[in-house]
């Protein structure tokens, strides 16, 4: 038994160092990270008030069909009809306010059909994709695809 504690005594200061560095982590964990935290998940409840601060930016396709019916119903009938407005033309919550104040830009179709199509071996096959500069001979993807219902 002698022989047992003298061939591991060279573990007893390792395992006091490992103990320390354990227990500190568990103190600055729990004055670090708010008593609410998990409690609902990653969602701290406590940050409601600070989150009411922020401006809304995003109307919501709701508010976009009020006024944009027609493009609502030609989207919803086309292979982007799970795409909301706002992913293409951005936030519209000033537009949504007052609309004859905020007219949105147009998006850069170029740009903006490439983010999703643009041909890249990690998207499935399925999904339809083109090698932008190939496909559209310098044409603007909308000369041929109506963006809310893209078929040709």
């Amino acid at each position: 038994m002698k022989r047992l504690i003298r061939d591991s005594a060279h573990l007893i200061q390792p395992a006091i160092v490992l103990l320390i560095g354990l227990g500190l982590f568990v103190v600055i964990r729990g004055a670090v990270i708010p008593k609410e935290f998990g409690k609902y998940g990653h969602y701290r409840p406590g940050a409601l008030a600070a989150i009411r601060e922020h401006p809304v930016s995003y109307a919501g396709q709701a508010t976009c069909v009020l006024c944009h019916d027609d493009q609502a119903t030609a989207r919803a009938a086309g292979r982007h009809a799970k795409i909301a407005c706002e992913t293409c033309h951005g936030p519209q919550a000033k537009h949504a306010d007052d609309p004859s104040a905020l007219k949105p830009k147009l998006p850069d179709v170029a740009t903006l059909c490439a983010r999703c199509h643009e041909k890249d071996v990690a998207k499935p096959n399925t999904f339809p994709q083109v090698v932008t500069a190939e496909h559209s001979g310098g044409m603007p993807c909308n000369s041929c695809h109506k963006p809310h219902n893209p078929h040709i």
